[in-house]
């Protein structure tokens, strides 16, 4: 296909013979379009020329100028953005870490989700042991926590990629993957987000979340200490209770789809470095004994525990819970921001 083909494929260009100014403005911005795809910037061409006005304008400085390619090359830098275009090529790099260790189940069904998809880089550093309840502690402020040192690790279903054990708490998992020094990511290219679980229990409420869970403080600790934004995800107990049941009552597979959904939705701000690092967000999913999960609800965090550890009902009918603790027990999907310092 050459450009002038290129340009009518677009739909941009009717079948009615065009004229040669017509000609020279269309066969600019297909070679345009082309050596920016060439050099790996996606100008996301469809949606560029529905920003009619703006285009129109460029094509008659470029028709009228013969503007150099260099300046054509800064335009459609300028323009990309404003037309939601973003570099597909690029896979979206995706740092995964818990507070139960490198071989709990619900790192490893993440992870195999994550890597499932060809356009997701992921990175996994995780304590070496189960470390739940360290918040957002490290060795320095809880040394029992371990030593610090980390070792190549691979989780349960044998992925070792790129996969890290560190002797020590939650947050310093995180800090050791994302110190540049380590070799695990550049100084400038950190990873995209920060994805801390599958947690086996529930993490609602303001006191578990932002004080105890492990799973929340390693988020927390990427976002507050390396700008990366996070999000926690956690899998509630078939049975309820704070004591954990065996691992058959977690039902992890509808945590992967619900944090799924979660990076689906904020793929492209993560991509463009747009995500809030204020605050991260905590994802609390049940695990349902009858009927099904009822949704997602956006709610904040519950002032006390009080019901935190209640079977989860997914026949409720109940419609507006008013914070996380009663949208999880109520059977939604329940997403709340946690403050990162």
């Amino acid at each position: 296909m050459n450009s002038y083909d290129f340009y009518r494929a677009s739909g941009r260009l009717g079948n009615d013979q065009p004229t040669e100014s017509t000609v020279l403005d269309r066969y600019i911005w297909a070679v345009g379009a082309y050596v920016l795809r060439k050099i790996g910037i996606h100008l996301c061409i469809l949606a560029l020329l529905r920003v009619k006005d703006l285009l129109s304008t460029i094509a008659r400085m470029i028709k009228s100028t013969r503007l150099p390619a260099a300046l054509l090359l800064t335009l459609g830098f300028s323009i990309s953005p404003l037309a939601g275009c973003s570099d597909s090529s690029s896979p979206l790099r995706i740092l995964v870490t818990n507070d139960d260790g490198v071989g709990a189940e619900g790192i490893d069904v993440l992870v195999e989700a994550l890597i499932a998809d060809p356009n997701n880089d992921v990175v996994v550093s995780a304590p070496a042991e189960q470390r739940s309840g360290s918040g957002d502690n490290t060795i320095e402020t809880r040394p029992t926590c371990g030593s610090g040192e980390a070792m190549p690790s691979s989780t349960a279903s044998g992925y070792d990629d790129a996969t890290w054990a560190v002797d020590g708490c939650p947050a310093d998992a995180v800090n050791y993957a994302l110190d540049p020094a380590n070799g695990l990511y550049a100084a400038d290219s950190l990873p995209h987000v920060v994805i801390s679980g599958i947690n086996e229990g529930q993490n609602v409420s303001e006191g578990v979340a932002t004080v105890l869970s492990g799973t929340v403080g390693a988020a927390k600790t990427a976002a507050r200490d390396h700008g990366v934004p996070a999000l926690a995800t956690s899998q509630g107990s078939s049975v309820g209770g704070p004591v954990a049941p065996p691992a058959s009552d977690y039902d992890y597979d509808s945590g992967v789809s619900a944090a799924l959904a979660w990076l689906g939705e904020h793929r492209s701000a993560l991509a463009a470095g747009t995500v809030t690092t204020d605050t991260v967000d905590s994802l609390n999913t049940p695990t349902c004994t009858a009927g099904e999960i009822r949704g997602l609800r956006e709610v904040p965090l519950a002032a006390d525990a009080t019901g935190a550890f209640d079977p989860q009902d997914c026949e409720s009918t109940l419609e507006a819970p008013k914070d996380d603790v009663e949208a999880f027990t109520n059977g939604f999907n329940a997403l709340s921001p946690v403050p990162a310092n």
